[in-house]
Order: structure tokens, then sequence, then C-alpha cells
């Protein structure tokens, strides 16, 4: 007989906890579930997007989710992205996760999740660059953020344990505070020369590995010629692009579907070509060797976010804490579980 689940609420901290030097790790959690996705071991619908017409910087997110395999769960993140809280001294995205038992349906787990948002964010990055870089026979040593808030730095925590090391570490935010932030923040770890540019082309040219990390909503690099050198291209936030650099470009993706919508810039080079043939492929297929990116054209990453890689994470913290005795369930969560009374 199935029985109701005691219900865990996990804090932040303890999140932090569970997956903090344990990159690696994570990223293999998050490599298993790719895996899993592209056997069609996982159901991971549309995201669902609610706006503000008051607000249109605003939006709350969610994606619901689920995966088979040593992950067997179900669930949905519920993430919001308020860019005005930045301002205010308050990051920008705030985040719960439900996580349901795959038996019963009853959810067991409430999870802060906007550290497992950025570890599975850093964690797909990190092994798309690391598979990437590896297929074309060469991990870069020059590498430039466009964007410098907690994803860049997740990125960088998550490349660094993946074995990424840099001669040259590039810099460029339309604020200059959070460039200097972020330039004292690689300084505590990194041993190379580290340069804030004023120009996202200056920065773009002197780096052969890229990762845009912004909060545009539309394309703000235009200009294919910047990428003549043909660097590997994070473009974890997905709008920064010009249809033209996605057309000249060789585009792997997290899920073609999913990167489709939204108006993300494989989107928009979609709405302009009226077809999908400038996308070689998933990160699934050069996983799996089913593709295998050129060393003579630009290399563009453009993950939409699959929910399939937040249940890996957030089961994987689930297991850590529970198997550390510090989870804190909260007692009679389900009451009324009589039919009849």
């Amino acid at each position: 007989m199935s029985q109701v689940p005691a219900f865990a609420v996990i804090s932040g901290a303890q999140v932090h906890d569970a997956v903090a030097g344990r990159e690696a790790e994570v990223t293999r959690m998050v490599e298993a579930a790719y895996r899993l996705h592209g056997e069609g071991q996982t159901v991971n619908p549309d995201s669902y997007f609610l706006r503000f017409p008051d607000r249109p910087a605003d939006r709350i997110i969610a994606l619901p989710a689920s995966v088979k395999g040593d992950v067997g769960v179900h669930g949905i993140k519920w993430i919001s992205s308020f860019p005005g809280n930045v301002a205010n001294g308050v990051p920008r995205a705030s985040a719960v996760l439900i996580l349901n038992d795959a038996e019963t349906g009853y959810p067991f787990a409430c999870l802060e999740s906007s550290i497992i948002s950025a570890a599975r964010t850093a964690a797909s990055a990190a092994l798309a660059a690391a598979a990437l870089a590896d297929a074309r026979g060469d991990r870069p040593r020059r590498i430039g953020f466009v964007g410098v808030g907690l994803i860049a730095r997740y990125i960088h925590t998550y490349l660094a344990g993946n074995g990424f090391t840099f001669d040259e570490l590039g810099i460029h935010d339309l604020s200059r505070e959070h460039a200097e932030g972020f330039k004292g923040y690689l300084e505590r770890s990194e041993k190379g020369e580290i340069t804030i540019h004023e120009s996202a082309e200056s920065l773009i040219r002197a780096s052969d590995l890229v990762v845009f990390a912004t909060v545009a909503g539309e394309p703000h690099v235009t200009d294919p010629a910047w990428f003549t050198h043909n660097p590997l291209v994070l473009h974890v936030s997905l709008r920064d692009l010009s249809p033209e650099i996605v057309l000249s470009s060789y585009n792997v993706v997290d899920d073609v579907e999913h990167c489709m919508k939204a108006n993300t810039s494989p989107h928009l080079a979609e709405q302009q070509t009226g077809h999908r043939d400038f996308v070689a492929g998933t990160l699934y297929d050069v996983l799996t060797g089913a593709t295998t990116p050129p060393a003579d054209k630009p290399v563009v990453f453009s993950p939409f976010g699959l929910g399939v890689l937040d249940l890996a994470v957030a089961r994987y913290v689930y297991d850590q804490v529970a198997s550390s005795g510090a989870l804190h369930t909260v007692p009679d969560f389900f009451h009324d579980l009589k039919r009849y009374g």
C-alpha cells in the first residue's frame, strides 16, 4: 500500500551546503539528466510565463517536468525574474521547487531553488563548454563574460570545477560597479590577467570562450565580423545575438522545440528564414557523438533551460540533506486523509 510521504522544507543554506564544492558531481547529475532526456526518459512541457502588462520587464516562470531513471521524480520550479531588484540590493531571481513522489503524486519537498537554478544553469554551461571544446580538440584559455551577475559567477565556478584554467579573463557589463565587483571576485581565485572591456566588441574579439549572462530582451550584438576568430559561445541568456550571427555559426541547443520560442535568438533566426536548418543538433547529440563542432566556425550553445535539470539537481540535494539527518519535515502537512472523515 502506498504511503503518504512526509513533507520537507529545504532552505537555501542547506541547498548551498549540498552543492558547494561539488561542481564536478553536480555537472555529472546534469549530464545524466540530459542523457535521460535524449533517450526519451523525461517529460518536459513548455515553460509557462506569467507576465504583467504594467511591469513588462518582470516575469514568473513555471517549469513542470518529470524524470525517470535514478532521479525518479516529478516536480515544478516556480522562478521569478524581477531585474529592478538589483538596484535595491536584492537578487534579480527568486525561486522555489516542489518535488512530487513518482508513485503517489504527493509533493514531498519544497526547496529554495534560486541556488538550484543557478547551479543547473552553470553545470549545463560547463558541460557544454567541455563537450564542445574537447570535440574541437582544444580547451580555450581566454574567456570573456558579458553580463556579470550571479549566473556569471556560478558559471565561472563550474568551469573551474570542471578543469578549465584561463590565462586571460575579460569582463563587460553596462554597470561599471558590477564589472569592478566581478573583477574582485575573479581576483580571489584566478592568476590570469583580468581586463574590464568598455565594449562587447573588444571583449568578444579578445576571447576564445564567450559567456553571455545578461538580462537582454532583444539582440544587442549584431556584427558577425566580431566572431571571425571562431570562438565558443555560451549563449546562456538566449537573446543577445542577432539572427545574422546565429545563421553564420554552428548552433547547438539543449532542446530544439523549447529553444524556438519566446523570441530567443534562434527563434528570431527561424522567423527570419522560415526553417531550422541552422541548428546542428542538441547537446545530447554532441555527448553521443552524433554531431561534431567544427574548428572553422563560431560555435554557439543556446540552452533554453530544461526543468528536468532542476529536478535532477533538486533530487540530489534532497538526498544529500536526508542522508545527513538534517531534513526538516512539517508534521501533519497532509491532514484530511480519510475519505469519509
